[in-house]
């Protein structure tokens, strides 16, 4: 949305609580690229909305207030109850986004969701004074503004927001954002909800410290979660103290679900009772244990390798199978175990790893049907099994700690050590699949694009060590992808220019965020960040044109051009070799580089694939 129009949609005045900043914001400047948008498509989910806030006069408030009423008085869970408010809300006024942003020790956790209904995370940190977030927050005043890039999410249009500080009782809890363009016509509406929102926020903290003023869990008897992330804690500290290795272990309960829904859950609370029994009678003196979540019996093993944390496990699922339960009969088990340091030397990454461990593990126990142990040492985290474990555990946690699938694959990425050629393949083309899963029309794009792009160097009699280098940059040219919502990438139908915006920010979000991190990678930035530069210089990001562009851009241009093609999508079938040929004899000199076209077109036909 043009920022020039949203400047001049804001309020004239407002109250002297305000802090009104009206600083817009340049589409294109250092930090982040907009390339101008030249499409004309028809084709918007929220066309016209503006026209929306001329009938203000016929929302009924009172059905908005008895709706958000209603959710306060039966929801007990802050997030949830936000998603409410959106969804009631935004039914009702033409909101482009809300998010709630919680104040947690030096920072604030913001969780957004736009007008199509999808979520995103972003932290803030509290030492960032020139953020809106953290100004709003500080000074508990509500501050307007036209600009979003405070919230750090790249794809996310400029359009006016109100920030709204949460304060119960004099304490600010963090802050709740609206953006509408409605002048805003709605902030004591909004307002009113903020202030609600903060008193039971409050209330809800004040409730969970009373609930962790205990350590036991009153089910098994162990210690309760609280108290067992402390217990870990210390035993990090005294492991780094002594340099000795730890093992951190997770037992799950067969079928436990399945259980309590046709048992009751008195008997599933039973099994539970009686397993955590077993375990504490065959348990080490050393071992620290606690009822993880759920099912789930957790160990602390001090001072103990994998192979024994290994051996300890083997234990006690023995003596746990020999236990017999009256209408179940033998139950079967899953284990997962990570290791200090030699897994990772942070906590909360200790517990996620131990827990995809445990999904590998209860993965092989529904193949073979008997208990089975994985450690973090056993597997390869780029496998297949391995990333899918990865991704189930993060979509059930992210929420609470903070942690995204996709950043932390970067992460891993950043943080894997290479070894060999044949590793860093092995590793790239891991994460390129995983980028592809992410759009299910363009399943096994990457491998595809990195075949033709090898084959057309060799087709110009490129160096071999250059052919190497365009194969793998071809493989990663889609790794941008990473960033872009799936909503907008498996859209069925034509985006939105909103939405094409979007998506033309890959390109940037793939070198920048991905690769630049990496210096032994940054010979493969042209490639992933030009690959839609155009010989006439319509393409973007930067608009380069002719041989401004890379030779290994305009050569991975042309091989993913062809496979886009050759593939099937929603709206066509793929085309044919010689029609898509002719498409791109159509568009050399335009959009591809003419010479490369003529190479590819003779190539073509002996590059058989299956689509």
């Amino acid at each position: 949305m043009d920022s020039e129009k949203i400047k001049n949609n804001q309020s004239p005045s407002v109250s002297n609580d305000i802090y009104i900043n009206q600083k817009t914001s340049n589409p294109i400047d250092g930090n982040r690229i907009m390339p101008l948008n030249t499409r004309t498509s028809a084709n918007r989910l929220y066309g016209g909305y503006n026209s929306s806030f001329s009938k203000a006069q016929d929302i009924n408030y009172s059905e908005i207030l008895a709706s958000i009423n209603n959710s306060f008085v039966n929801q007990t869970d802050a997030v949830k109850l936000f998603y409410e408010i959106h969804d009631k809300i935004s039914s009702k006024l033409s909101l482009n986004f809300s998010a709630l942003g919680v104040f947690n020790n030096n920072y604030i956790n913001i969780k957004l969701i736009d007008k199509t209904g999808s979520s995103y995370n972003s932290k803030i940190l509290i030492t960032e004074d020139e953020n809106e977030i953290i100004k709003a927050f500080k000074s508990k005043q509500i501050l307007l503004t036209t600009d979003s890039s405070y919230l750090k999410l790249n794809y996310l249009s400029n359009s006016p927001t109100q920030i709204i500080p949460l304060i119960a009782f004099g304490e600010c809890l963090g802050v709740i954002i609206f953006s509408d363009n409605s002048n805003s016509q709605f902030l004591e509406l909004y307002k009113l909800v903020s202030n609600y929102f903060a008193v039971f926020y409050k209330n809800r903290l004040l409730s969970d410290l009373v609930d962790r003023n205990t350590d036991t869990d009153s089910l098994t008897g162990l210690s309760n979660h609280k108290k067992l992330q402390e217990d870990l804690a210390k035993e990090i500290m005294n492991s780094n103290q002594t340099e000795k290795e730890m093992a951190f272990c997770i037992i799950d309960i067969a079928n436990i679900s399945e259980i309590n829904s046709e048992l009751g859950h008195a008997k599933g609370d039973s099994v539970i009772k009686e397993v955590a029994n077993k375990i504490k009678k065959n348990a080490r003196n050393t071992d620290v244990l606690g009822r993880y979540a759920g099912d789930k019996i957790a160990i602390i093993m001090p001072d103990t390798s994998v192979d024994d944390a290994k051996y300890i496990c083997e234990f006690l699922l023995y003596n746990l199978s020999c236990t017999m339960f009256d209408d179940l009969g033998q139950l079967k088990f899953s284990c997962g175990i990570s290791m200090y340091p030699q897994t990772t030397n942070k906590q909360d990454k200790l517990t996620i790893l131990a827990e995809q461990a445990l999904y590998i593990a209860k993965s092989a126990r529904s193949k073979t049907g008997q208990s089975e142990i994985v450690s973090t040492m056993d597997f390869n985290f780029w496998d297949d099994e391995s990333l899918k474990c990865f991704a189930q555990v993060l979509s059930k946690k992210h929420a609470t700690v903070g942690i995204n699938i996709e950043e932390e694959l970067i992460n891993q990425f950043h943080g894997e050590k290479i070894t060999s050629n044949e590793h860093l393949m092995d590793v790239v083309s891991s994460l390129a699949s995983t980028i592809d899963a992410k759009d299910t029309y363009t399943k096994g794009h990457s491998a595809a694009v990195s075949r033709y792009s090898e084959a057309l160097a060799r087709a110009i009699n490129l160096p071999e060590n250059e052919v190497e280098r365009i194969k793998l940059g071809a493989l990663l040219h889609d790794i941008g992808k990473i960033g872009i919502p799936e909503d907008v990438l498996r859209k069925p139908t034509m985006l939105s220019d909103e939405e094409w915006a979007i998506m033309k920010q890959h390109p940037a979000i793939g070198a920048d965020k991905v690769l630049k991190p990496n210096k032994s990678l940054h010979d493969l930035i042209p490639m992933v960040k030009y690959h839609h530069e155009h010989i006439d210089g319509s393409g973007y990001p930067c608009g380069l044109k002719g041989d401004e562009i890379p030779l290994s851009a305009r050569i991975v241009a042309v091989a993913d051009a062809y496979h886009a093609l050759i593939s099937d999508r929603p709206y066509r079938k793929g085309l044919s070799v010689s029609k898509a040929c002719e498409i791109l004899k159509m568009g050399s000199n335009i959009q591809w580089d003419r010479e490369l076209v003529r190479q590819f077109i003779i190539i073509a036909p002996s590059l058989a694939t299956n689509i």
